[in-house]
């Protein structure tokens, strides 16, 4: 189990930003620790997050580096805060890995999510009996109680959805995932009317790459995109082998929005995707 003053995510990208931000301004740590009267440790200790920052070291740090954009430096020190305000996913902390818990933390302050799917369904949006189909596929398996936990938060996840202020989301999803039975065909079925439905949302877009679309820019891949206050704050999450995957740094994540822009010009139309759904639950 994780110490319980452990970073999070959030403040560990919180320091990553203000070492950024240093190197940016062409300040060394020595330097930086002379603009603070501290020491090297001290400026260490803060771009690694073993140290917690006040929202008035954020903006005294930006100003000493220059930063000349307002609207980050309000939003790194909208960031500060207490080392372990505790959320809902803290309840599954030491029971779930923890690039679980960092997605529901990332999902949790976007304010925008845009998801590319080329083989599973959007988490975001899979029903009970389809989400514990794929956690018992998994290689090792998985015991009973871990496959019931996942399933558990996968499904507390869906909440930013919902409320009244829902997380806007863009999902495209390839017509491979769709036809996948995992749990069967009943479970496909009402898996896929889910699906349909959660297209009614005004918060909601599901853009469909069929098949007759051929290849197309980034099959393949899962791609979680998480808009944050500001675009430098964006993050993208990667499924991998030994879990998630995030990316923060600039170039990557403006590759990945041209990615995801190239392959919504692939996808059918909102209202065309939606009836494509609905076309393949008919045929279950």
């Amino acid at each position: 189990m994780a110490p319980r003053n452990a970073p999070t995510g959030r403040h560990r990208r919180l320091a990553a930003e203000m070492r950024r931000m240093r190197e940016q301004a062409g300040i060394s740590v020595q330097g930086a620790a002379s603009l603070l009267g501290s020491d090297r440790t001290m400026i260490s200790n803060i771009e690694a997050a073993r140290t917690g920052l006040s929202e008035e070291r954020v903006r005294q740090l930006a100003s000493y580096y220059g930063c000349p954009d307002p609207d980050l430096v309000n939003a790194l020190a909208a960031m500060t805060g207490p080392r372990r305000v505790r959320h809902w996913w803290d309840e599954y902390r030491g029971k779930l890995p923890e690039g679980h818990l960092e997605v529901s933390e990332v999902e949790h302050y976007a304010t925008r999510i845009r998801t590319a799917q080329t083989v599973h369904l959007p988490g975001l949006f899979q029903t009970e009996d389809h989400a514990r189909a794929i956690f018992e596929f998994a290689v090792p398996k998985l015991r009973r109680l871990e496959v019931e936990l996942r399933v558990e938060h996968r499904l507390r996840r869906q909440a930013i959805l919902d409320g009244d202020n829902p997380t806007p989301y863009v999902g495209i999803i390839h017509e491979a995932a769709l036809r996948l039975e995992y749990g069967g065909r009943d479970v496909a079925r009402a898996q896929l009317e889910h699906l349909a439905d959660a297209a009614d949302r005004d918060n909601v877009t599901l853009l469909v790459i069929p098949f007759s679309a051929g290849a197309f820019h980034g099959a393949g891949q899962s791609i979680l995109y998480a808009e944050g206050p500001v675009r430098q704050l964006d993050t993208v999450q990667l499924d991998a082998p030994l879990g998630a995957h995030f990316v923060d740094a600039p170039t990557p994540l403006a590759n990945y929005r041209s990615l995801l822009d190239l392959m919504e010009q692939s996808a059918l139309s909102p209202d065309e995707s939606q009836k494509f759904i609905r076309s393949i639950s008919r045929e279950l």
